[in-house]
């Protein structure tokens, strides 16, 4: 008989694509990942992962074991389900996957509180981004995901997944003490056109949302600094070197130096809780959840 724990190991590597990542998702060493599959090899006398540069891929036996492992990972986690439901408490491990601003901003109060409320809940997190945790939850490799979208980027919703709306996040402007814009009580797109702009890189949407902007204004932006971090964009500002435009959630403490201002109309960012529709009766989602919803609003306020 196939042995589960192997299996996960496995469909661990194909849904995050490397032993260390699927490590880091399981909350093991990518030595003990290496170990589970080496065993299932030997179980199934099937090679399962090939050398592929400095990495690994799955051959095409591993690919089926790993879409069998998915369909095992549905029953077992109905059963646990009705377990816990019966029980009528959170219990077991939840898996959450969160971008890097919620992951920082939102969820260490709400683990805290949760771990506090239920010490029978074992509660892991994965760092990750919106769209790519979608695909983490309906494939089963995360319970439950805390993911955003914006107007220019909806959120698929692929079957079989369930969502709610944890609550909105805006962006302000945020520049030197000492710039001419500093002064304003808000600003319009008009007024910010031509300044020199301390952004996110390509691919981030705040990134797409604000070229996008500005090029419908009539001007194309001047991008100076392009870095992903919030907290390295503000030390820019501070210094100085340009403007940003910065979401409230995860971005901490306002260095001296630096000035919010509103932006109107404001972009505007929708936080979900998503999980999947078989989970809908667990206590720990249902429990997390509300816990997300409870919290959020004093996070941005």
């Amino acid at each position: 008989m196939l042995d589960l724990a192997r299996l996960r190991a496995l469909h661990a590597v194909h849904v995050h694509g490397s032993v260390g990542a699927a490590a880091t998702a399981l909350g093991y060493t990518a030595s003990a990942v290496s170990q589970q599959i080496a065993k299932l090899e030997r179980e199934t006398r099937t090679t399962l992962l090939e050398r592929q540069g400095r990495g690994v891929a799955l051959t095409e036996a591993a690919q089926l074991l790993a879409e069998t492992a998915q369909e095992l990972m549905a029953i077992v986690e109905r059963a646990e389900v009705a377990l816990e439901e019966r029980r009528g408490r959170p219990t077991g491990r939840l898996t959450m996957a969160a971008f890097p601003t919620a992951a920082r901003g939102l969820l260490p109060d709400v683990l805290a509180g949760l771990t506090a409320a239920h010490p029978s809940l074992e509660l892991r997190l994965v760092e990750e981004g919106a769209h790519l945790s979608v695909d983490l939850v309906s494939r089963g490799a995360v319970d439950l995901a805390v993911v955003h979208d914006w107007d220019i980027a909806p959120l698929p919703a692929p079957e079989g997944l369930e969502r709610v709306v944890i609550g909105e996040d805006h962006c302000d402007v945020l520049v030197p003490a000492g710039h001419p814009l500093a002064a304003r009580a808000a600003l319009v797109r008009e007024d910010v056109v031509d300044e020199r702009w301390i952004c996110q890189p390509p691919g981030h949407v705040c990134h797409d949302w604000l070229v996008r902007t500005l090029r419908e204004a009539g001007t194309e932006p001047d991008l100076a600094f392009q870095v992903a971090e919030y907290q390295t964009q503000l030390a820019l500002v501070a210094a100085g070197l340009g403007i940003a435009l910065v979401p409230r959630l995860g971005r901490g403490p306002v260095p001296d130096g630096v000035v919010v201002v509103p932006l109107e109309p404001a972009p505007v960012r929708r936080l979900y809780a998503l999980w999947r529709t078989g989970a809908s009766r667990r206590p720990a989602i249902t429990e997390t959840v509300r816990a997300l919803r409870v919290h959020y609003p004093r996070v941005v306020a």
